[in-house]
């Protein structure tokens, strides 16, 4: 299998190896002491270079920010693994730029886009989700958030009522995303509509959940008749649904790359190389090495099985049923790898990692084995992919559990 770029590829990614090279780490150049500024301010300064060099953000306009390239997969992907190779700054992170901007740039108005989209790119704007309740979680339909318009100050405003839960760092956000029922007489997946709402508005209660790690990543988010404005609603009134699912399809694409499954591979082999393991180095050990085995070759798997999809898309080519697979793949091998670490590290297992900042020592892979058990849940749980997979790929009945 050739696996080498063209003459025009690999002139590009000559290209962007290049800009790396001049550009990150931050150069002397680029202003008074910036070897000495702090993270976010070199990060902002590489970013707006590499949106400049046609970088990032390529299918955001650019009247709203973005590099506005026009599509080829190739070239974002030698982008995004020669970016990963010097650990330099992509897309700012968070589910704004995630899930809601490419959100936003397909189904949004135009004083959407304006207004939330270029401050969403430089993470200005933090976005929350506001999908799964206490009893609508896979079954993301049984919603019973409810909005209804009413007259308020400005105009004509959605009054907002319910809970949400499981929102991602909402205590830290400006705004959410939220599927509310505007259409209480419509069915099941009918009558949601997809609104946005500032979550510094009167009636928006925000409750940390204190998880077993000790860290308040997720968020009980309760509306008691909090307000947004009538044209904060995504796409028409009552197909909210539609909507979601084309967030939650940017969402599970994101989570599902085989680079993630690569990296985190690279690291636990590193952590292997560096422990002991009932009285020998870890990585001599035969369950350990067995382990490892089997483990790669789930990644290697992965990886080429990306490599055909990237090759199939760059020839205008459906892939097929293994896209819908991704997903779950990566999930488990998150997890696999997760495990094995668990194990290697013996006793620093037991030790709680700090509530505040990052691990720095081999209890950082405990926080690492529990986020993998959240990732089984993010997206959709593992469980619903597997009726996705059997459903649309293999067309299996409908499992009747759903309705």
């Amino acid at each position: 299998m050739d696996l080498s770029y063209n003459a025009e590829y690999e002139a590009f990614r000559q290209t962007v190896i290049g800009f790396l090279k001049a550009h990150w780490p931050v150069p002397e150049t680029a202003g008074e002491g910036a070897s000495e500024w702090a993270r976010p301010k070199k990060e902002a300064w590489f970013r707006s270079r590499a949106i400049e060099a046609g970088y990032l953000y390529r299918g955001v306009p650019k009247e709203f920010g973005g590099a506005e390239q026009t599509p080829d997969i190739l070239k974002a992907t030698i982008i995004r693994d020669e970016f990963s190779k010097r650990r330099a700054p992509m897309e700012a992170p968070g589910i704004g730029n995630m899930m809601l901007v490419p959100t936003l740039l397909e189904c949004g108005t135009q004083e959407q886009k304006e207004r939330f989209v270029p401050k969403t790119l430089t993470g200005e704007y933090h976005w929350a989700q506001g999908y799964s309740e206490p009893n609508a979680g896979s079954d993301l339909a049984s919603l019973r958030t409810r909005a209804e318009l009413v007259e308020g100050e400005n105009g004509l405003e959605w009054s907002i009522t319910g809970q949400k839960i499981w929102s991602t760092l909402a205590q830290y956000a400006q705004y959410m995303f939220v599927l509310a029922r505007t259409e209480p007489d419509a069915g099941k997946h009918a009558g949601i509509s997809y609104l946005l709402i500032d979550l510094k508005a009167p009636g928006v209660t925000i409750r940390p959940i204190k998880q077993v790690t000790g860290g308040k990543e997720f968020c009980e988010v309760f509306f008691d008749d909090a307000r947004t404005p009538a044209d904060w609603i995504v796409g028409e009134r009552g197909e909210g649904w539609k909507v979601s699912k084309a967030t939650l399809a940017h969402e599970r694409s994101s989570i599902g790359g085989a680079q993630t499954a690569v990296g985190l591979f690279e690291k636990l082999l590193e952590l292997a190389k560096g422990v002991n393991y009932q009285g020998l180095p870890a990585i001599e050990h035969p369950v350990i090495r067995d382990r490892l085995v089997t483990l790669e070759g789930y990644v290697q798997s992965h990886l080429y099985s990306s490599y055909r999809q990237l090759s199939m898309a760059a020839a205008k080519q459906n892939p097929g049923r293994i896209t819908l697979m991704n997903k779950l793949i990566n999930t488990n091998i998150g997890h696999m790898v997760a495990d094995l670490a668990k194990d290697l590290i013996g006793d620093a297992a037991l030790t709680m990692p700090p509530v505040k900042g990052r691990a720095d020592g081999h209890e950082k892979w405990l926080n690492q084995f529990f986020g993998s058990l959240g990732v089984a849940i993010a997206g959709g749980t593992s469980n619903i992919q597997r009726n996705i997979i059997a459903e649309r790929g293999f067309d299996l009945p409908r499992d009747d559990a759903q309705e």
